[in-house]
């Protein structure tokens, strides 16, 4: 990709968005390994009422025959939004839990109370990161056939860096971008998922923390005015939750000298701009895949 800001580093695009048309991003990708490991038919899982990851899981279960619950954080709005609509299309069963009980939905009490309501299931957490998904994640740099230095990708939950990260040939490294703000616990994540898909943690890998505008689902005039110029320039829709935040980055790190001349960067684009979450006049969102309406100020 020609970009004058760039200087001397050259930027390639792994398009993960084109892959799938129902299972959007790099979603397919998370699901891959975890279908199969499906035991009562049943899948259950959270996210928020513009969540990617609850789309990808409607469009895999209706696909593969398997049922599907969406546990939606908040209260139900009617009509449904697009997302949630297509999901219930889809065959998924939508459940709500208000924001207090969404950020206990980790814990074996509302686990219990979920079973109880909807009998058994097998549980995906959310944004799909598991040891399964990682494994899946990692075979994305076997797929790159032009000559690289460093492999990027937005980072959420962790789970798509640390499959990149674990699948990397020897002398090249990964890159990941934080998307919401005070992420130093993702390094953890990123170890701990490794851990549960290798017992080990794998690969070269690091986590820059300063691209995040402000928050998850933040997406100040800045970032905005930036996304925009790079679609003028190149063609390409670019999401904004996250593929804008990582672009930028990359951007910025060129222009600082923290990416050297001469360095190579495959950005991994995770997912399609049409299913970013609308902007609206102001909202305050909440949790990590919850695609909530993002504010413009």
């Amino acid at each position: 990709m020609r970009d004058e800001r760039l200087g001397r580093v050259r930027l390639l695009l792994k398009r993960d968005d084109l892959i799938d048309p129902e299972i959007t991003g790099n979603k397919w990708r998370k699901l891959r390994y975890n279908l199969p490991e499906v035991r009562t038919g049943t899948i259950l899982t959270f996210g928020g009422a513009y969540s990617g990851h609850i789309r990808a899981v409607a469009a895999a279960g209706r696909r593969h025959g398997l049922a599907t619950i969406g546990v939606i954080r908040g209260e139900e709005h009617l009509p449904l939004n697009p997302t949630l609509a297509y999901a219930r299309a889809c065959g998924m069963r939508l459940a709500y839990l208000d924001r207090a009980a969404y950020r206990l939905k980790h814990t074996p009490e509302v686990i219990d109370r979920l079973r109880a309501e909807h009998g058994p299931f097998d549980l995906l957490p959310e944004g799909g990161s598991n040891a399964a998904a990682v494994r899946g994640c990692a075979e994305l740099p076997g797929e790159i056939t032009e000559p690289y230095d460093v492999i990027c990708c937005p980072v959420g939950t962790g789970g798509t860096l640390a499959g990149i990260a674990a699948g990397l040939p020897p002398g090249r490294r990964a890159l990941g971008f934080a998307v919401l703000k005070g992420g130093g616990f993702l390094a953890g994540e990123v170890a701990r998922l490794q851990r549960e898909a290798y017992g080990e943690v794998r690969g070269t890998w690091d986590i820059a923390l300063d691209h995040h505008f402000g928050g998850y689902a933040k997406v100040p005039p800045e970032l905005d005015a930036f996304a925009r110029d790079f679609e003028d320039r190149h063609g390409l829709a670019v999401e904004r939750i996250y593929v804008a935040k990582m672009l930028y980055g990359v951007y910025a790190m060129a222009a600082s000298g923290a990416l050297a001349p001469g360095t190579t960067v495959v950005a991994v684009i995770t997912g399609p701009a049409q299913f970013s979450s609308p902007v609206v006049a102001c909202a305050s969102p909440t949790g990590l895949d919850s695609g909530e309406a993002r504010c413009r100020r």
